[in-house]
């Protein structure tokens, strides 16, 4: 594969990440956090299975990885769909995908420990710099001042409101979630596990929307629109089936640290269609902290070549 086609399909995932939470988010009113997780997931990976077995690809996976694909599918699926939507209610598609995207900072430490992904210090300021980004970017100034400065304490302002709590517990159910999805492909197809991952996961989603409308006899759709219809189908077929079976492909394999790093450039996407779609601003601190984040990407991913040596 060309260089130059190989860091096109790389990036990819994380410009579709970006706008399919831009698409997402006006969903949430009427469709709700699990009936929008669960049309992002179940459709997807139908797509994923039906486009294995049409490229030829077995669909069947291998007795040694159902155990972690199961686990890969509760935890990278259900979980975090689940806390990414209910996350998203309470928080804009900007802010909301750079908080998501502090799980490369989790990421790195896990494959440091489990498969010997050394981090030189480049990559260690690199790390640094994003978790400061992450904060500049969830923390109020007046917290920030009164914790840097020792500036007063404002009674009324919080750390990290509800949905940001949420965006970050579902930013550690997707590094987790990452790092599974190397056990899971280790004698079985990447495209196929991904696909299967997605089902599997929608399934305790479906049942968590569904169980208070059997008993109360609602509806199980809303009535969205067509450009509704074709935001969510956006967020499944684009936001979900393409960008997690090219994200996932290429997590199965290379430097892990190095390439989920990446996501940092999630929010460029997510903060330009959250302004043009959606009217949404960051404030000035908030811009700092996304410039810091994009600096960390770059110090991780030339870690390397910036150190002039081994990793």
């Amino acid at each position: 594969m060309p260089q130059a086609l190989r860091w096109l399909l790389m990036l990819l995932p994380f410009a579709l990440w970006g706008t399919a939470m831009a698409a997402m988010r006006p969903l949430l009113s009427d469709g709700g956090p699990l009936l929008v997780a669960t049309l992002r997931l179940l459709p997807a990976g139908v797509l994923l299975l039906l486009a294995a077995l049409l490229l030829g690809r077995p669909l069947a996976i291998h007795r040694a990885d159902w155990p972690w694909l199961l686990a890969f599918a509760l935890v990278d699926g259900a979980l975090f769909q689940g806390l990414l939507a209910r996350g998203l209610v309470q928080t804009g598609a900007g802010l909301g995908s750079v908080l998501i995207d502090s799980q490369p900072l989790l990421v790195a430490l896990m494959a440091r420990s489990l498969f010997g992904e050394a981090i030189n210090p480049v990559g260690w300021l690199g790390l640094v710099l994003g978790l400061l980004g992450i904060l500049c970017l969830g923390l109020p100034a007046a917290v920030l001042r009164h914790w840097w400065l020792e500036g007063p304490l404002v009674p009324d302002q919080r750390a990290w409101s509800h949905g940001e709590l949420w965006m970050l517990a579902a930013a550690v159910a997707m590094a987790v979630g990452t790092v599974l999805c190397r056990y899971a492909v280790r004698h079985s197809d990447p495209l196929a596990v991904t696909g299967w991952h997605m089902l599997l996961g929608g399934l305790p989603l479906l049942a968590l929307h569904g169980a208070p409308l059997l008993a109360s006899g609602g509806p199980w759709l809303p009535a969205w629109s067509s450009l509704q219809w074709g935001l969510m189908a956006y967020a499944s077929l684009l936001g979900s089936a393409l960008a997690y079976g090219l994200f996932f492909w290429f997590a199965s394999s290379g430097d892990l640290t190095g390439f989920t790093a990446l996501t940092f450039l999630t929010p460029v996407f997510a903060v330009l269609c959250g302004v043009v779609w959606l009217q949404e601003r960051l404030s000035p601190l908030q811009w700092l902290g996304a410039g810091l984040a994009m600096v960390s990407v770059l110090l991780i991913n030339r870690r390397q070549q910036l150190w002039g040596g081994p990793l």
